[in-house]
């Protein structure tokens, strides 16, 4: 008799189970988390502050974008390392080459201006480039420093008058020179060969001014 009401009880809860909705393993493994991140939120002290919906749901989110922006991150940065890794060579290749200050030069005999830009930039320009390799002795110095300076401040003055010519990268850069080795008469006088970080600085600006002027610019 016992056994037989065991047997009907068992066909009951079987019969019920069959009747009632199924929880699919997704559904199961979703109230797990969920009463999971509900109960460690409840037991954080102090009280952290509500969050979204979304992630009350699924608490795993926030993880997995954490996770793709930091792969983002290293990726930036491995391209970036990438990037200067591979302008190395080219910067190195550019680099401006200063010579050796001499005393054997040739004194121009083509001072001054004819008026015609291209044409002075480019005259001021070889003047500059002789005037800064020059080494401590070298003859007619003084003369030399003389002339340039007045060439130089001849060339500004004028020029600088013209708005078009005065906004041209060649003038700008020119006029920086210009100051430079002004400032440097100024300073030490025209028998003192210039330091050699001036001249590395000038000799980067007349490479500057030289693919100006090539391109008309």
């Amino acid at each position: 008799m016992v056994k037989t009401q065991l047997i009907l009880i068992a066909s009951l809860a079987a019969a019920a189970s069959a009747f009632s909705p199924m929880q699919t393993p997704s559904t199961v493994s979703f109230e797990l988390r969920t009463e999971s991140y509900l109960s460690d939120h409840r037991k954080c002290s102090p009280p952290i502050q509500q969050c979204s919906h979304t992630h009350r749901l699924f608490p795993y989110t926030s993880l997995f974008q954490n996770s793709a922006t930091a792969a983002r991150r290293d990726f930036l940065k491995a391209a970036g390392v990438a990037a200067v890794l591979t302008t190395l060579p080219n910067m190195a290749s550019a680099e401006t080459i200063v010579p050796v200050q001499s005393t054997d030069y040739s004194f121009p005999t083509d001072w001054g201006l004819s008026f015609k830009y291209e044409e002075d930039a480019a005259k001021v320009r070889e003047h500059m480039l002789l005037a800064t390799g020059m080494a401590k002795g070298s003859e007619k110095m003084e003369d030399f420093g003389k002339n340039m300076k007045k060439e130089m401040v001849d060339f500004v003055s004028y020029y600088r008058r013209f708005p078009k010519i005065a906004g041209k990268p060649s003038f700008s850069t020119l006029y920086t020179s210009i100051n430079v080795l002004a400032g440097h008469y100024t300073s030490y006088g025209f028998k003192y060969p210039l330091p050699e970080k001036r001249r590395k600085r000038l000799y980067q600006e007349y490479t500057e001014i030289d693919k100006s002027l090539k391109r008309g610019r």
